[in-house]
């Protein structure tokens, strides 16, 4: 067995950082909340090597760090994360246009189209590709993805009805 230099725990503590900073740049790929927590415990790893650790206590320290972030860390994390609809919190953003009625105001069709929902424009597409809408038409936005509103036929308004008038 040799004796550990403060070289190699330098060396020791870059490897760690290398690794964190991989799982990090993979979790921006992934988006699951699961190799950040890895990532943590690859930079505890780190500092425990710069302390001067011995490797089998840096992977020690990486496991344990690891494996706390996913049990305790990612739940808190996945449940501030829910969405305000799921919560019952009051919606905004993106979640308070989906299920809102839009007007038609260029045709909509699978490929493109403009609609006005709450008095703001916006690109359109069908959410069905066999469906089409012409100008005047009430819509349902179903999804939102990105600047473009996925709409369905409105079953509830009825041709010329403002939204207002349906309470």
């Amino acid at each position: 067995m040799r004796a550990s230099t403060c070289h190699d725990c330098y060396v020791d503590a870059v490897v760690w950082i290398v690794l964190g900073v991989v799982l990090a740049v993979a979790e921006i790929f992934t988006t699951t909340l699961f190799l950040i927590m890895f990532a943590a415990g690859a930079f505890a790893a780190a500092g425990a090597a710069a302390l001067g650790a011995p490797v089998a206590l840096q992977a020690l320290v990486f496991a344990v760090v690891s494996a706390l972030s996913v049990a305790v860390v990612r739940p808190v994390i996945w449940r501030h994360a829910r969405s305000a609809l799921e919560s019952g919190d009051q919606p905004f953003g993106v979640e308070a246009i989906e299920g809102s009625t839009a007007l038609v105001l260029e045709r909509v069709d699978a490929e493109h189209g403009m609609v006005k929902i709450d008095g703001e424009l916006w690109s359109a597409r069908s959410y069905d590709v066999t469906q089409s809408f012409a100008p005047g038409e009430r819509v349902q936005v179903i999804k939102v993805r990105g600047a473009t509103a996925l709409v369905w036929q409105d079953d509830i308004s009825h041709p010329g009805e403002l939204p207002e008038a349906k309470r």
